[in-house]
């Protein structure tokens, strides 16, 4: 049972640690895909084929743990509590089309707009921070060395993917967004 549990832990890791490379391949290159014509129907299935990457590549890792013991799960847990806060207060005013990347691909049929209000308020990524808790808590839980490869992975992505995130939204809001850099942290407590 709990190898079926592991699995379970392990794909969703998975998704959370590809979703900075594929930001990389899709944000930097949006002119490449607008002249393509390329949807989200066309450049989705780059995420499909990251997270089979992925799983070839942490297969072998998942039932090697570097720790296992039940009490790993309250600071997992703890984490995993904490993404699910951020996921519901990161919806107030964000739209699935923008958290899907549709308004970078297809800026004249889906909205580009700045959300800073509710969570997006005190906080610059909410959801960037949900899926790190999400991905620490699974990490931390499971003791297992795939998630902590995976782990390895997300983190050194992940901040390039904010970096070069925080330069595209200068780009596209200009002022509005250097305004709501200076007064809005990128996480909270980080000035």
């Amino acid at each position: 049972m709990y190898s079926l549990f592991l699995i379970f832990c392990w794909l969703i890791a998975i998704v959370y640690a590809t979703v900075p490379a594929y930001w990389l391949l899709v944000h930097p290159f949006v002119d490449f895909w607008r002249a393509r014509a390329a949807t989200l129907k066309r450049v989705g299935p780059l995420w499909v084929l990251l997270w089979g990457l992925a799983g070839i590549g942490t297969w072998r890792w998942l039932h090697v743990f570097l720790y296992r013991t039940w009490l790993a799960w309250i600071p997992g847990g703890l984490l995993i509590a904490a993404a699910l806060a951020l996921y519901s207060g990161a919806r107030h005013g964000f739209s699935m089309d923008q958290v899907l990347g549709r308004s970078e691909l297809e800026p004249h049929k889906h909205e580009q707009r700045l959300a800073s209000a509710g969570l997006r308020g005190r906080m610059r990524h909410p959801l960037y921070l949900a899926h790190l808790c999400d991905l620490l808590g699974l990490t931390i839980g499971t003791g297992s060395l795939a998630l902590f490869v995976l782990t390895a992975f997300a983190l050194p992505s992940g901040a390039l993917m904010i970096w070069l995130e925080e330069r595209e939204l200068e780009r596209r809001f200009g002022d509005d967004y250097r305004a709501y850099k200076q007064r809005v942290p990128l996480f909270p407590g980080l000035r």
